[in-house]
């Protein structure tokens, strides 16, 4: 909890810190907390449709909260973005997963 009460502290200096609002959603993710989580990701890349880490783990999190069709609608974004923006690391994980949900 005092790690979660420090990322929130940390983005309320600077909202738009990408990096400390995805760490936060992690941090909701890992204590299951699903809801604070989705709010933390969409939020993020409502604000930063770049960060294109955050597309895995938001859709991940849709798949564990049996929402396929957002899942794989936000993976298909991800896909999208790091192809954009030629990252080829990101666009592999999300493909991999994109394939595991699909197939």
């Amino acid at each position: 909890m005092e790690r979660i009460e420090k990322l929130k502290a940390f983005l309320a200096q600077n909202p738009a810190d990408s990096f400390v609002q995805h760490a936060l959603a992690l941090e909701y993710v890992k204590l299951n907390r699903d809801e604070e989580a989705r709010k933390e990701f969409e939020a993020l890349l409502a604000r930063d449709e770049n960060y294109v880490g955050s597309y895995y783990h938001l859709a991940k999190l849709l798949e564990r909260m049996d929402e396929r069709e957002k899942a794989v609608a936000c993976y298909e974004k991800g896909l999208q973005v790091a192809k954009e923006l030629r990252d080829n690391h990101a666009y592999n994980e999300l493909q991999a997963a994109y394939e595991d949900l699909i197939y």
